[in-house]
């Protein structure tokens, strides 16, 4: 089996699971229990909490777990929103964003009476730090926009960006993390990020864990009504065995990080093998693009068709975001980087994990040669 579809989701370490499954048994006890059992829960809890802030140079208190990038994402941006609601109603994000970024938008516009601006990209599926900069407005509560597109690849200049908003408004900056944690370096001080998403099961963590950095002084109106767990900003039990887990994940993803380089060189092999091949156009930008997405397509073939083809030879890839793939829509990141219908219809997603090295190269690309081939005639 050859799995090219990490930035979907990725396998789940075994030490991870073995975490997991041995606080399950061990620790079963609700945090929020005032007994022994209860106390030994909370703490392993804060420990947690202490290594992922560790890990991302924050504050301990300044991390929320999370049930992932959606949650995450949702509990950023709407209650932000909601929250600061009384110094002003513009809000700004791009056209490329994350379903669960761009339908919370639309949802505090539609329903709420939010004035939102949807910035456009360039050619590469880059926001102009200029056009942020003209798009803030005194009435500006909240800027969001994501590191590295989920699909493309495209790295955002967050860092400038944070500065032009701090330096021109007052509006909090929201950073949607969720692709570039562990394999594009962040900085979450030095870029002005006041709220930044991260999701577990990107670095091989287990489904329904992430995370959100929420500034000291930052102001959320939680969505959850209850206990007020995770600094009254999340109620809810806690998911102590999936918390722990995720730290472990991060942890194990970070020393493996070390592995950037080769994943570099990983991905410009597989880049320059894919140009030699006649009729595959690749859409990942030359410069400034993250090491584990290369998106590419076969203008002659919908992307389904070679999908279905891949699984067929045990090879896993994607189209669009898994978020959106199934309703069989183009990628509209493709057409907003004015991309043809023809590219977007066919755009195929190959995502590496930290693990994959040049032996899957010449695997995927005889297939894809091959599939390209018989697909063709197929068409005839």
């Amino acid at each position: 089996m050859l799995y090219l579809d990490n930035s979907a989701t990725t396998r789940p370490y075994k030490e991870v699971l073995e975490t997991y499954i041995k606080v399950t048994e061990e620790y079963f006890a609700n945090p929020s229990s005032i007994h022994k059992l209860g106390s030994e829960a909370e703490v392993l809890l804060s420990q947690s909490r202490k290594h992922v802030a560790n890990l991302l140079g924050v504050s301990q208190d300044e991390v929320i777990f999370t049930s992932g990038g959606t949650e995450g994402n949702n509990l950023a941006i709407k209650g932000a929103a909601f929250a600061n609601r009384h110094k002003g109603n513009h809000l700004i994000t791009s056209v490329i964003e994350h379903p669960s970024v761009i339908e919370a938008f639309k949802q505090l516009e539609a329903v709420h009476g939010f004035r939102v601006t949807y910035l456009e990209v360039d050619e590469n599926g880059r926001v102009s730090v200029e056009d942020v900069k003209a798009a803030l407005q005194k009435e500006t509560v909240l800027v969001s926009i994501m590191h590295v597109h989920n699909e493309i690849g495209t790295i955002q200049s967050i860092e400038q960006i944070g500065k032009v908003i701090k330096q021109f408004s007052n509006a909090l900056f929201h950073v949607d993390h969720v692709q570039g944690v562990t394999k594009v370096p962040l900085n979450f001080y030095k870029a002005e990020i006041d709220l930044c998403t991260i999701s577990g099961h990107k670095f091989h963590s287990l489904n329904g864990t992430g995370a959100l950095f929420v500034r000291k002084g930052v102001q959320l109106l939680p969505l959850f009504s209850g206990g007020s767990q995770e600094l009254q900003l999340r109620s809810g039990t806690e998911s102590l065995a999936g918390n722990v887990a995720f730290a472990k994940a991060l942890r194990m993803s970070f020393e493996k990080a070390k592995q950037l380089d080769r994943l570099r060189h990983t991905h410009e092999r597989l880049r320059s093998e894919l140009m030699k091949l006649e009729g595959v156009k690749i859409n990942t930008p030359k410069e400034l693009f993250a090491p584990h997405i290369l998106n590419f397509s076969v203008p002659t073939l919908k992307s389904e068709v070679l999908i279905h083809y891949f699984g067929e030879n045990n090879i896993y890839v994607s189209t669009t975001s898994a978020c959106s793939s199934r309703n069989k829509k183009v990628s509209q990141a493709l057409l907003s980087m004015k991309k043809s219908e023809d590219i977007a219809k066919s755009a195929i997603r190959v995502s590496l994990s930290l693990d994959d090295t040049e032996d899957m190269i010449e695997p995927f690309v005889t297939a894809l040669r091959k599939g390209i081939e018989k697909l063709t005639k197929v068409m005839r």
